[in-house]
């Protein structure tokens, strides 16, 4: 499905840059994101850092509340999971959902309404919103058919921690497929 590797079997570094090359599109700060122009059908997503940014956590969490728990967390476990050269933050999923109403759009409309403090169904990449200045870091998606979004899900987490020894800023959980 996915090359990881560079001609001379190198792992290619996952990036903004490989994102793009690999199919990723949009690219667009969440704060000036035209939600409509995101496609409805499924695939997974990318928040990833603009140019010459550089991190600063808030003391408080501005996503809304799950099941009674703050999000927020404390400023060392957050510059523990920060990942200092890399620009990809979050790697997540939008599947078709039980009621086949879900997707892209949804899904990350969503994300960015959790961001504002709304009430999430999970709370999956939620240290983005513990990030100074979440709002211009950037979305990107790639379309897929959905039975291939939770092995691409997968294989981009496999191939973060091929390149950084670790997952994404804001993934706390490894995403597999079953065997």
């Amino acid at each position: 499905m996915f090359n990881s590797f560079d001609p001379n079997g190198h792992v290619v570094t996952l990036t903004r840059k490989t994102l793009r090359t690999e199919g990723f599109a949009g690219f667009r700060p969440m704060g000036e994101l035209d939600i409509m122009r995101v496609p409805q059908s499924t695939g997974i997503f990318a928040i990833v850092a603009p140019d010459k940014f550089h991190a600063q956590f808030l003391k408080k969490s501005t996503a809304g509340v799950f099941k009674k728990k703050d999000p927020t967390l404390p400023a060392a476990t957050l510059e523990k999971e920060w990942v200092p050269d890399s620009d990809v933050l979050y790697i997540g999923k939008a599947g078709p959902g039980s009621k086949a109403n879900r997707g892209l759009r949804r899904q990350i409309k969503e994300f960015i309404d959790f961001g504002e403090g709304k009430p999430p169904g999970h709370w999956d990449g939620r240290l983005i919103w513990q990030v100074a200045q979440a709002r211009h870091l950037m979305v990107a998606w790639l379309e897929l058919p959905a039975e291939a979004v939770v092995p691409a899900e997968a294989y981009y987490h496999t191939r973060f921690i091929e390149s950084y020894e670790r997952l994404p800023f804001a993934n706390l959980v490894q995403s597999r497929t079953k065997s």
